[in-house]
Parts: structure tokens; C-alpha cells; sequence
């Protein structure tokens, strides 16, 4: 409940946000659940869209506004909208207030990048306007406005009905392997309860069959008693025995088990290691019912940008007509003088040089902001303000042509201005951007300097640029960007081409007639860029780093030594993606690497036979070549040689939805059996489903192993969600990922001590409290069976009845609660420093058949030493010198005195791990039964009607005056415990030999 307070309080802050709606020509404050499709909203700058919006008007006279969807899709590069052509004036709340008009769209539906509908536009004296809407003029629903000081668009979809919560991937219930284990144990118990109520109430009949025990002269039945139906005797009966002995089912468990979940949560979250100075924030906990599943991974998902890495870019170094300019300035001089300090590996011309920093000074859409003025000391004292951007890359290179002497001034009137290493300001007209998009995967822009001359500057991933260039000019500067790859840099590649004016007027006109078109919008826009950026120069390339988190090696190294499988799932590119996979150390160097990608499956049209030939071959490598791995060790792949697979996103849509027509079904199965037989598995360039098929397939896999997925995107949501386990990293990308996890913590390396030491202590507390709660439960009620008999199958308690209520509440309950929160049989160190002793719980080791079956042994022994102890006792019933008889009650108190030392006493000898809190609630729970036992036959009980019988009076205090009395339970306390204390000495020795032998 107080989770789901927390999930509801998360929601109501998205609900109850305030937004701006125009009505009657003034601007009216709403909260955003009250927005209404058809309402006119006015959203600020940097704020979030509450809805589905139809743009219609922006501050910038052209109709456009920049957009970043990176909570939606995960990719944080601004892309441009369009407002509806006749409504671009309408820029003011009265204007926009004059707008009368219909919008037709189509249903609701998921697709983040298909939109159609139109708007009737009415003027007051002229016919009509229809307009078609696409997905340009769509605002959607959690994106953020950027750049743009503010827009008015119209609700179109709203509520569930938003793109954004249609892409919302249910959450589906998750359960522990624990839970499923506790189901399968209480079925046993069920069984046992059934078996003992029918063999009580067949024994009952048996035994009423001699007419002098079914009827003694001294207790002659009724005529109604005579007449009454026998089957239905017989099941009243029943269902009373059953009443009897219903304590075997540990109701109160279900109770301590979620009460230990959730008060063992607040452990993770007051976990000072796991805090980050850096945002002021710890781990944070979403569903506590899953505490125990985090000691039981078998397999982790990770994403790699921002989850591995730090997502903070720092440009390392460029080459420029395949010279290498890598920078070895001393960081202490603080700033770089022109040419001093840089390194040179022989040198391009200088008009080449100065044309490469002029393209990364202008070839990007990083904005400046002002920095606020502040008092006393600035960082940087020439620099009055920072850079933004929608990708931290273009940032670090405009940062890197500052460190060469060319910087960027900002953006004024459409014109961008440059310091150039001279100390001059340069101006140029920034004339049209053709923007980055994940298809292209390059932008480009067009110029014009001071002097007329017409530029083009475009950079982007080498696989786009090189074939837009002149062929004679790639090889020197292919070496600089294959080697910087395997180094683990991004890598860019710039490249440059003059226009005529002739040219430049033909695709302006190109460009201005695609952005108005209706239909096909985006293909006609991607067919000018295409041919816009074509025959173009290279100029060079830069390698930019993106750092990998601190202590991820060790991190990595850990959970393998821990059992754990790991995978890299990303959208990033092979080279990059791969050479991060080294610098983790999730590829060794002895690593095998089996590669499944475009590159080796080739893109003819023979791709699926060449997939199923590899797939073949690989196969046959790990699984039948292989020799079987000895003695059937847990995780045995730890064992021969290490093969590493690399997958790319269009070659596991082939494996996963292969075409028709060829038999390929096996592809899946194939797949599978590879992917579980390496050790590190790496996916490149996946779409944000790919990641949660991926997962999905692992987890349904034989033996359904335990998956756990972390990432630090919206476009993680997805895997984190179908994952047993969902982490989130509290990141850059914004908090979505965190929203839509189990547990989220600030960094990588936090999992760590989350898993190998939180998981391995959560685990071993819960199974030894549900292992505990059965044996109680049945030491509890055995002899209770037993005493049946003894007593002619009469269904008379063998306890009073108060003593049956509070066994499980009162006096048994604290002291395991307590131990479940606590202990920690290992300490949380040696945890951390040994990832092996993870494996010693993995697979869910507590909560097998054996372990429940030694449970139950011991208390089924324990049951029958209780209760034959004391009966043998009593075979002299006078236990005092004065002749005085013990009776019945007597007789089930002392059993349940023996009861309650024991089965605490039990929890004591288990417990490795003592604080003041345990020792209080196990001496405490036993001095409260004595005090209560006393306080319940010392007082005549005259006030609520239901306490009238006195049996109880006196019977405890009665029983302690006896000698013998005393020593029965204190000999039968001891020979309850003898097997049990005889196991942790035989263990002790067994340890210390094997130490010594060490």
C-alpha cells in the first residue's frame, strides 16, 4: 500500500502540473488532467507538452519550434515541427482566440512517427481552408519545447489516449521464485492437514465400533444424538478435526514475509555507499517485493551510453588530411596558446587546418546560454557563458575547435559568429541546417561567408560520409577512424563542399518546396538532403571519448566471478559498442569473438542462407564440439575457453521474424543455445523492442533463469519493464527509467554490493524465515495429533485455547522478524570481496526439496519428543509429595512450555549475526510468555462472558512447584536441540580442518 502511495504521488505530480490554456483571450491556469480535447494550450520553453498537441503558432515568425523526444524514443537530438501554415500568424492569445476551426485525425494509435488527420480552417468571409496534418505538425506528449520561447497548439489526444501511454508497456505482476517455492510447500502442508483429519476421524469411528467406548454406561446418548444421520456425523467431524489442527498452515507467515520485505527495503535506501555526492541522491526502492530476487541473477541486460558510460564527452583528438593533431597540452598553464603546446605528427597546410575548425565551429546546432553573473570567483573568468545542445558530442567539438583557437560566438539573426586564432570575429549566414536523424545518421549545414562564397559543412558517422566523397581521399584518414574505434572513441568524419549561387538556388528551392509538401513530407525532405550531400571533400575526422563510469571493470569482473551473465544491449555502433565491451573487460583478450552482423552476413539477397550457415557453424563450435563439462557443476561456463557473440539489430529482426518461405523456424532455437554457451553477448544498433525481445527470449528459456536489465533511457523502459528485475540509473536522460523500475541507483558500479551482498543477505533471511515458519508450525501441531489418541479422537485441544491464539501472534513472531531483517550470517565485506559465495545461494539452493525435508524431519522429531517426554512423565501422576493428580491442562502446558523455549531457542542457536535487537525480542518473547502464563491462571476471569471456564486458574504456577516438572523441561529442551547443536559442532570442526589444509 504505501508503495503504491508513492507510485500515486508520483502520478499526481504529472497530473496536477499546471499548464496554460487560452480561453475567451486570456490565459487561463488549469491543471493538466482538466485539459479537454479541443483546448488551446500555450506551452514555455523547456517545458514538457502535457498532451498530444496540433502545432499551430510559435514565437518565431516561420511557424517552427525544436523539440527533444528523448523521453520518449531516447534520442536527445532537437528535431524541428511545423506549425499549420494558415495559423502561423495567429501569435498572440488574442489572435490565436479569433481561430475558429475543425480537426479530423485518426484513431489513437503507438506509432511515435505517424500522424493523419487535417484542419478546416473558417474565415469569416471566405470560403473554407483544408489543410493535411502530419507527424510534423504533432507535438507529442512528453517531449520538451526547445529554443523556441513559447507555442500555442490544440489538444488532440489526451489522457490514455496520448502516443506516450499507448507506448506505456503494461506492468506486468512480478513475482519472487520464492513465493512460487512457499506455494509449492504449502500444498504439502495441506496434504499433511488433510491426511491428519481423515486418519483422526477414521481412526474415531474404529474406535466407537465396540458399543462400550461408543457408548459407557456412565454417559448413555440422547435419542436425538441416536437418530442423527451417520455420514453427516461423520463429516462434521471431519471438518472439526480439521478446525483442530488448521495451525499447520502458517497464515501468519504470509504477514512477517511482507512486513519483512518491507521494512527490509529502507536498508537499500539508507545505504550510505550507495549515495552519489555528485546529485545529492541514494538508491531508491519501487517494489520491495522483490528484494530476495536480487541474490538469485542469473543474467543482466545493460544498456551501454549513459549506463556504462558516463555520457560526457571529451574531444581527444583530430586528423586532418590523415595528420594526426592530438593534444598534449599540461593541463596546469589552464589555456592553450594557438600552436605552442600541440603535438604534431607531421602537419596538413594551414588553410586545411583553419577550414576543419571552422566546420566544427559552424557545423552543429549548439546554442549558447548566457551564464548568470555571479559574485567573486568564475571558472572560467573569459568565458561568460555555456554551451547546450541536444547531443553532449557536439558540445565536446565545439569545445575541441576552442582549444585550437577557433571559437563560437553564438547564433545572431541568422548569423553565426566565430573568433578565429587571430583574435578576429568572423560572421557567417547560417542558411539552412539539414538536421541530424538516426537514418542518415549526418548533418550538414549551408553558409555564406563575409566574402559571398557558399559553404556546405557536413559531418557524421563514417559509414555516411565516406561514400559522399571523393574515393581518392578516404584511405588516409580511414586509418585514423578504424584505429580510434578500436580505441573505444566515437569517431566523426567532416567533409565539405563549395556551391555556386546556381546550385544554391536550386536547392533552396528544393528544400522550401519539401518542407510545404503534404504528403510524404519526410521522404521528399530525405531525397533533397540526399542529393544536397553528394561530391563532397574530406576533410578529417575527431575522435571524441565517452568516459566509462568509474570501478566499471571491477564492477563487470564481479559479476562474472559471481555467476552472472552479461550483455550489452545498445543503438550505438559496432566499433564503438565493441571497444567499450574490451575496456569493461566483458571481452577478455582471449575472448573468441563470433560475429552475426551486417558486415558477415552480407546484404545480397542470399543474407538468410549465409545467416543460417553461420548460425551452423558457430553451433557446432560451441555446443557439439565442445567436450560436456565434468560433474555437473553449477554455471559450469566459467570453465573452457571464453567465446564472446556480437549481434546487430537488423540481423536479430532476421532471427526473430525470419520470411516465410524459408524452413526456418529452428533459426530461434539455434540462436538461443549460442547466445547461452558465451560468456558476454553483445547487441548493437537495437531498437528500444529489440531490447525487450532479447530479454523476453532469455527469460523464457528452460528453467526460466532470472534476468535482471539496467539502463538509464527512455528507450530502456521497455526491457527494464520485462525483466524479473528492472533497474534504473538515475542518469542524464532524464528520470524515466528510474519512474519505471524496481529499484533504481545512481551509478553502475552500485550493483555491485546491490546484488553480491543486499540480494545474497535478502535471500538467505527469507527462505530461513518461510523454512522456520513450517517447522514451527508443525512442532506446534503434532503433538496436538498425537494427543487425539489418547483421548478417544474427542477433538479435545490439547492447549487452552488462549495458548493457540497467541502462539503464532504473541510469542513466536518477533524473534524471526527480527532475525529476517538482521542477520548476516557473512559479513557484508566479505560479501562484496568474494562474488563466488553468490553462487552458493544461486538457483534458489534454500528453498529446494532437501532443505524443506530436513525442516520438516526436525519438526516432526522435535513434535514427538514434546509430547511422549512429558507423556512418559506423567506415567506416575502424582508429580508431588503431598499425592496431589496433574490433569489434562497441566499436561498440554508443559508440552507447550517445551514448545515455545525450544523452537525460540531454535533462532537462537541459527542466528550468527547478534544485536541488541534480538537478544531483547528472544529473551523478551520468552519472559513474556512466562509473565503472560502467570497473569492468565493467576486472576479469576469474571468480565467477558466468553472467559467464564476457569481451567486455566492456577495450572502454571501450580505446575512450577513441581521438582520433577522442572527437570522434564529442561531434559527435554536440550534433547529437542541435541541433533541440531551436534550439526554446528561437527560443521565447525569440518570448517577449521579445511582452513588448516588451506
Amino acid at each position: 500500500g504505501y508503495e503504491d502511495w508513492l507510485r500515486h504521488r508520483a502520478d499526481n505530480e504529472v497530473n496536477k502540473s499546471n499548464v496554460f490554456v487560452v480561453e475567451n483571450a486570456k490565459q487561463v491556469r488549469k491543471e493538466s488532467e482538466k485539459i479537454k480535447v479541443g483546448d488551446i494550450v500555450e506551452v514555455k520553453a523547456d517545458e514538457t507538452f502535457p498532451c498530444d498537441l496540433i502545432f499551430l503558432a510559435s514565437s518565431s515568425t516561420d511557424g517552427t519550434c525544436y523539440v527533444t523526444t528523448a523521453s520518449l524514443d531516447g534520442e536527445s537530438n532537437f528535431k524541428t515541427h511545423y506549425a499549420v501554415r494558415d495559423t502561423t500568424v495567429l501569435c498572440t492569445d488574442e489572435a490565436i482566440d479569433t481561430l475558429t476551426a475543425t480537426i479530423e485525425c485518426e484513431q489513437p494509435q503507438p506509432d511515435l512517427y505517424k500522424f493523419v488527420g487535417r484542419i478546416i480552417i473558417y474565415g469569416s468571409n471566405q470560403e473554407p481552408v483544408a489543410r493535411s496534418l502530419g507527424p510534423e505538425n504533432l507535438l507529442l506528449k512528453g517531449a520538451t519545447l526547445k529554443n523556441t520561447k513559447k507555442i500555442y497548439g490544440v489538444a488532440v489526444y489526451t489522457g490514455m489516449e496520448t502516443k506516450m501511454a499507448l507506448n506505456y508497456q503494461g506492468k506486468s505482476q512480478k513475482r519472487s521464485a520464492v513465493e512460487k517455492s512457499i506455494n509449492a510447500f504449502l500444498i504439502v502442508y495441506l496434504c499433511i492437514l488433510l491426511g491428519k483429519a481423515t486418519v483422526c476421524t477414521t481412526l474415531k469411528y474404529v474406535w466407537q465400533s465396540n458399543p462400550f467406548n461408543d457408548e459407557p454406561w456412565y454417559n448413555e446418548k440422547t435419542k436425538k444424538e441416536r437418530d442423527t444421520f451417520k455420514v453427516l456425523r461423520m463429516f462434521t467431524d471431519f471438518l472439526s478435526f480439521m478446525v483442530l489442527f488448521n495451525f499447520i498452515i502458517p497464515v501468519s507467515m504470509y504477514v512477517t514475509v511482507e512486513m519483512q520485505k518491507f521494512l527490509g527495503s529502507f536498508f537499500i535506501s539508507w545505504d550510505k555507499e550507495m549515495y552519489d555526492e555528485e546529485i545529492q541522491e541514494g538508491a531508491l526502492v519501487n517494489t520491495s517485493d522483490l528484494n530476495e530476487e536480487l541474490g538469485q541473477v542469473e543474467y543482466v541486460f545493460t544498456d551501454k551510453t549513459g549506463t556504462l558510460t558516463e555520457n560526457s564527452m571529451e574531444f581527444i583528438e583530430c586528423c586532418i588530411d590523415g595528420h594526426k593533431y592530438k593534444d598534449c597540452m599540461a593541463e596546469v598553464d589552464g589555456f592553450s596558446q594557438p600552436d605552442g603546446p600541440l603535438k604534431y605528427y607531421g602537419k596538413a597546410e594551414k588553410s586545411r587546418e583553419e577550414l576543419f575548425l571552422r566546420a566544427l565551429c559552424l557545423c552543429h546546432t549548439v546554442q549558447i546560454k548566457e551564464a548568470d553573473q555571479v559574485d567573486g570567483l568564475v571558472a572560467h573568468p573569459e568565458r561568460k557563458y555555456t554551451y547546450i545542445s541536444s547531443s553532449p558530442d557536439e558540445i565536446a567539438l565545439v569545445k575541441g575547435a576552442e582549444k585550437y583557437g577557433f571559437t563560437f560566438l553564438g547564433l545572431e539573426n541568422n548569423f553565426m559568429k566565430i573568433r578565429n586564432q587571430k583574435n578576429e570575429t568572423e560572421m557567417y549566414q547560417l542558411l539552412h541546417v539539414l538536421n541530424f536523424d538516426p537514418v542518415r545518421r549526418r548533418m550538414s549545414v549551408i553558409v555564406r561567408s563575409s566574402t559571398g562564397k557558399l559553404l556546405l559543412f557536413c559531418k557524421g558517422a563514417d559509414s555516411s560520409i565516406f561514400p559522399r566523397v571523393q574515393q581518392e581521399e578516404i584511405q588516409q584518414t580511414k586509418v585514423h577512424v578504424d584505429r580510434n574505434a578500436m580505441d573505444g572513441y566515437r569517431t566523426l568524419c567532416v567533409a565539405f563542399k563549395e556551391l555556386t549561387e546556381k546550385e544554391y538556388d536550386k536547392i533552396d528551392r528544393q528544400l522550401n518546396e519539401a518542407k510545404m509538401a503534404l504528403q510524404d513530407r519526410e521522404e521528399k525532405m530525405a531525397k533533397v538532403f540526399d542529393d544536397t550531400e553528394a561530391d563532397m571533400h574530406l576533410i578529417g575526422a575527431t575522435a571524441v571519448e565517452d568516459r566509462l563510469q568509474e570501478q566499471l571493470a571491477e564492477t563487470i569482473e564481479a559479476l562474472h566471478a559471481a555467476g552472472m551473465k552479461v550483455w550489452v544491449l545498445t543503438g550505438d555502433k559496432m566499433e564503438t559498442a565493441k571497444s567499450t565491451c574490451y575496456a569493461c573487460r566483458l571481452f577478455q583478450t582471449s575472448t573468441e569473438l563470433l560475429e552475426l552482423t551486417a558486415r558477415t552476413v552480407g546484404e545480397s539477397d542470399r543474407k538468410e542462407d549465409r545467416l543460417h550457415e553461420l548460425l551452423l557453424e558457430y553451433h557446432k563450435k560451441l555446443i557439439q564440439d565442445l567436450p560436456k563439462a565434468r560433474g555437473g557443476l553449477k554455471r559450469s561456463w566459467t570453465l573452457t575457453q571464453e567465446y564472446g557473440l556480437i549481434i546487430d539489430g537488423s540481423t536479430l529482426s532476421l532471427i526473430l521474424n525470419p520470411s516465410q518461405d524459408c524452413g526456418s523456424s529452428n533459426y530461434k532455437s539455434i540462436f538461443l543455445q549460442i547466445c547461452l554457451k558465451c560468456t558476454a553477448v553483445l547487441c548493437c544498433r537495437m531498437a528500444p523492442l529489440q531490447k525487450a525481445q532479447i530479454v523476453r527470449m532469455v527469460k523464457n528459456t528452460k528453467g526460466s533463469p532470472i534476468t535482471l536489465s539496467i539502463g538509464d533511457g527512455a528507450n530502456d523502459v521497455s526491457m527494464i519493464l520485462e525483466a524479473h528485475v528492472g533497474i534504473g540509473i538515475k542518469g542524464k536522460e532524464g528520470r524515466q527509467a528510474s519512474r519505471n523500475s524496481d529499484y533504481a541507483v545512481p551509478k553502475f558500479k552500485h550493483l555491485r554490493k546491490l546484488l553480491l551482498a543486499h540480494g545474497h543477505l535478502y535471500y538467505v533471511r527469507i527462505a530461513h524465515l518461510v523454512q522456520y515458519f513450517f517447522y514451527k508450525n508443525l512442532c506446534f501441531i503434532l503433538p496436538q495429533f498425537l494427543y487425539q489418541f489418547f483421548c478417544g479422537f474427542s477433538q479435545q485441544p490439547l492447549y487452552d485455547a488462549a495458548y493457540l491464539t497467541m502462539y503464532n501472534i504473541c510469542f513466536t513472531s518477533l524473534p524471526i522478524l527480527a532475525y529476517s531483517l538482521l542477520e548476516q550470517h557473512i559479513s557484508i565485506d566479505t560479501l562484496t570481496s568474494d562474488p563466488q559465495l553468490y553462487m552458493k545461494v544461486s538457483d534458489n539452493a534454500m528453498l529446494q526439496w532437501r532443505p524443506f525435508l530436513y525442516w520438516t524431519f526436525l519438526g516432526a522429531f522435535e513434535g514427538l519428543v514434546f509430547f511422549f517426554g512429558v507423556y512418559f512423565l506423567f506415567q506416575n501422576s502424582s508429580l508431588e509429595d503431598n499425592g496431589k493428580v496433574f490433569g489434562n491442562w497441566t499436561f498440554g502446558t508443559i508440552v507447550f512450555t517445551v514448545l515455545v523455549f525450544t523452537v525460540t531457542l531454535k533462532l537462537a542457536l541459527d542466528t550468527r549475526f547478534w544485536t541488541w535487537m534480538n537478544h531483547f525480542v528472544i529473551w523478551g518473547s520468552l519472559a513474556f510468555y512466562v509473565f503472560f502464563s502467570f497473569f492468565w491462571g493467576g486472576v479469576i476471569w469474571q468480565v467477558p462472558p466468553f472467559l467464564k471456564q476457569q481451567r486455566m486458574y492456577f495450572v502454571f504456577a501450580h505446575m512450577l512447584t513441581s521438582v520433577s516438572t522442572w527437570l522434564a523441561i529442561i531434559l527435554l529442551i536440550f534433547i529437542s536441540l541435541f541433533p541440531e547443536i551436534l550439526l554446528i559442532v561437527l560443521k565447525n570442526i569440518k570448517e577449521k580442518n579445511h582452513q588448516v589444509r588451506n
